[in-house]
């Protein structure tokens, strides 16, 4: 008896000397920052899984959902179809549509692309921006929800609205006759090279191989996990309704492919839509009249900020794109360099993405990060998360300089 007890005893020393087993370190959020000039595409930073369950490691150009970025690839889609003369930014969007939209408070004011564009319809989220195949888009905006007092269309108040997302979509749909996926595909992707889709619509059993997970900051499953992926339905489907977009009408609801931000594409990709900006004036890929709208709406839009916003969330937000600029009243600092940059950001499922480029030097970057706790705010403020200013001065260790230089 006394054996058995000095055995138990001894064993349970052994247990309590022996040192833990050598645990893994745990990967770093999925990450990829990419760099480009009018030249050039470099990535700088690649890193993490693309999925935690196959351990997949993340490639450069491995296709994410990027969220709001998407409004600036909708803007260009709207541009080239202005190019192509088959709408007017300033025309009334009734016109396309083939009913009335129309602010409950300002019912004799047209709403037109611009206005939706640069979220100054006096468009509001509350009403939701989800309107599923086999639901009415014309029924959701009749709803008085979906709009604020704010003043008319065109002199709202600048506040930023998913919900005027699907009806630009739809408006470009009825003009053009086109289902949106494909317009965008024929007037952005194809003509520069790239391999996207939105909602996984088209994109192939290659790219659905490649997809990145989105994690939330808590670890599980937020968008485009392995289950959510073709043949399962990828877009928003009313119930009862069947996940077919066969009998689909173009011009009727385009919000079942996520304008707002359900583009899926690798941030080397992405790079090549931001290095076509910065060569416009070689490229043609926009007009010289679509070039001058398309920036002048964000310069505009810079300089004519209302005095009370004094710590604004999108400095100048113009026609899909805005600024990040570091000079009063803007502050939105991501690189804290000084440098002016126009494009846009993204936040949603954890994830933060963006495209920013300097239309001065051509200098740009894409990139996304995943895993990313809710943010406090507004949601596509560039220098909203620290790892997001964190993740630019790893890919350039010079901005950390910059920054401690300035005291930004």
């Amino acid at each position: 008896m006394m054996r058995g007890m000095i055995r138990r005893i001894l064993a349970a020393i052994a247990v309590i000397a022996a040192p833990a087993a050598a645990q893994e370190p745990a990967p770093p959020p999925a990450s990829v920052v990419v760099a480009f000039d009018r030249e050039s595409i470099r990535p700088m930073i690649v890193e993490g899984l693309a999925n935690f369950e196959t351990a997949r490691p993340l490639e450069a150009n491995d296709p994410v959902r990027i969220a709001s970025v998407s409004k600036l690839i909708m803007a260009l889609t709207a541009l080239r179809l202005m190019d192509e003369g088959k709408v007017q930014l300033n025309r009334d969007v009734s016109d396309y549509l083939g009913w009335r939209v129309r602010s409950p408070y300002h019912p004799h004011a047209p709403v037109t692309l611009a206005h939706l564009l640069s979220h100054r319809a006096g468009l509001s989220d509350k009403a939701g921006y989800i309107i599923p195949l086999g639901e009415s888009l014309e029924a959701k905006f009749a709803d008085p929800a979906a709009w604020r007092e704010t003043g008319p269309p065109g002199a709202a108040a600048f506040e930023y609205a998913n919900l005027g997302s699907p009806l630009v979509a739809t408006a470009l749909e009825a003009a053009s006759g086109e289902r949106y996926d494909r317009l965008v595909e024929r007037l952005v992707f194809a003509p520069l090279g790239v391999t996207s889709c939105l909602n996984w619509i088209g994109c192939g059993p290659d790219m659905e191989a490649r997809a990145v997970t989105l994690y939330r900051h808590t670890g599980e499953v937020a968008a485009d996990g392995p289950d959510r992926l073709p043949p399962a339905c990828t877009i928003p489907v009313a119930e009862g309704q069947a996940c077919d977009l066969d009998a689909y009408v173009p011009g009727t609801n385009a919000s079942i492919f996520s304008p707002q931000g359900g583009v899926r594409i690798g941030m080397v990709d992405l790079a090549k839509i931001g290095q076509a900006l910065a060569n416009l004036e070689r490229n043609r890929f926009l007009s010289d009249r679509a070039t001058e709208i398309w920036l002048y709406a964000v310069i505009d839009a810079a300089n004519h900020l209302p005095p009370e916003q004094t710590s604004p969330d999108f400095c100048g937000y113009g026609l899909g794109t805005y600024g990040l600029i570091d000079a009063p009243p803007c502050r939105d600092d991501l690189f804290g360099d000084g440098r002016e940059r126009i494009g846009h950001g993204g936040e949603a499922y954890g994830l933060r993405s963006g495209l920013w480029v300097s239309m001065e030097d051509g200098q740009g970057v894409a990139y996304f990060t995943t895993q990313v706790p809710p943010p406090s705010g507004e949601v596509e403020t560039a220098d909203a998360d620290p790892r997001e200013t964190a993740l630019m001065q790893r890919a350039f260790p010079w901005l950390a300089e910059v920054r401690q230089r300035t005291g930004n």
